[in-house]
């Protein structure tokens, strides 16, 4: 019964969130500051909705060194909810272009300056890395990206896509890593308290100075850090 009520709550409250972050959107279209703003709008009422205590250590994130790429393990659609309340200033996201038509909230995306990218399509895909590269180069913009690519549905990291690496490779930025424990397949949202997730982030890794040659070595680097950090914060909430 619980878990009823507290779909039926998210379900206004997306609906709610979405209308108020359009409205934003339409005020100040395209400002990369929306993200963060509309991120919290979802962010704060459904973690409390949901139940679910979030406790964030992200000092590398709050404090990110001027522009950078940042990578973000993807678990679910929850996603939204538990990062939205550590998306920094002026940072937008990449995501597939289909988000575009999911009723207000993609029009909230779309507002909010993000990049939508059309992964069918090469010669677009690429054309919108270009853009992303030239944005954190010249318009003090920082980009989220979800290198798996997928939800791993709480089942460890998949293997990572190149595309954040290029782009922050091709710009000169900094990599700032988030990691999130696993929550998905712990919470209980048929419980007052429905589970505690830890957010994570790690110092940055400049990437000053590499090629493309350096990307597979990055990335394994990356992947690496982010699953010794899970599975450390996994650990954690399981001693408790």
């Amino acid at each position: 019964m619980l878990f009823l009520l507290r779909m039926v709550l998210m379900s206004l409250h997306f609906i709610v969130a979405g209308v108020l972050g359009v409205l934003i959107g339409v005020c100040r279209p395209f400002n990369p500051d929306n993200s963060r703003l509309c991120a919290r709008l979802y962010a704060v009422p459904a973690m409390w909705l949901l139940g679910l205590k979030v406790k964030a250590d992200v000092d590398s994130l709050r404090h990110k060194p001027g522009t950078c790429v940042i990578i973000a393990n993807h678990q679910s659609n929850y996603d939204l909810f538990v990062f939205g309340t550590v998306v920094p200033h002026r940072t937008v996201c990449i995501a597939k272009k289909s988000l575009k038509w999911v009723p207000l909230f993609g029009q909230l995306f779309w507002l909010a300056g993000n990049v939508l990218i059309d992964r069918g399509n090469a010669h677009k895909a690429r054309r919108a890395m270009l853009t992303t590269t030239r944005t954190l180069q010249h318009e003090d913009t920082s980009i989220w990206v979800f290198p798996e690519g997928t939800r791993n549905l709480g089942k460890g990291l998949l293997p990572f896509k190149k595309g954040a690496f290029h782009m922050a490779i091709a710009a000169g930025v900094p990599i700032v890593q988030v990691c999130v424990s696993n929550y998905v397949t712990h919470m209980q949202l048929n419980r007052w308290n429905s589970g505690d997730v830890l957010i994570r982030s790690l110092p940055p890794i400049p990437t000053v100075g590499m090629t493309s040659e350096d990307i597979p070595a990055l990335m394994q680097a990356c992947q690496a850090q982010m699953d010794a950090c899970i599975k450390a914060m996994d650990g954690q909430l399981n001693s408790v």
